[in-house]
């Protein structure tokens, strides 16, 4: 599954997007599923793009995402809020089961 869109500020540090953009930044530290980066997608445009994936499934499917796409999907199944799951850690290397009972993972 395609990750969050950085726009202007992908493929930057966080210190290489503070400096290009220091307003834009703060107001997206502060308000992380809202604000985009200039450019790109913010998360509640995510959570739409695989909301809408996730209501098309017709079957157990495995799929392979960053953390900024788990996080959304997270929050389109109700698992998290947009406010707990903008800073949730996502594992590397785990595996994260969604399912009628929640969200078990395995690491």
């Amino acid at each position: 599954m395609r990750e969050i869109g950085y726009g202007d500020w992908e493929g930057s540090t966080l210190a290489q997007m503070q400096a290009s953009d220091p307003e834009v930044f703060a107001r997206r530290q502060a308000e992380k599923w809202t604000v985009s980066p200039p450019g790109g997608e913010s998360y509640v445009a995510v959570q739409a793009r695989v909301s809408d994936w996730y209501s098309q499934l017709s079957a157990d499917t495995v799929a392979v995402a960053h953390g900024g796409t788990a996080r959304a999907l997270m929050v389109a199944l109700e698992i998290e809020t947009s406010a707990s799951a903008a800073d949730l850690t996502i594992e590397q290397g785990a595996v994260y089961v969604f399912g009628d009972g929640g969200l078990r993972k395995y690491s």
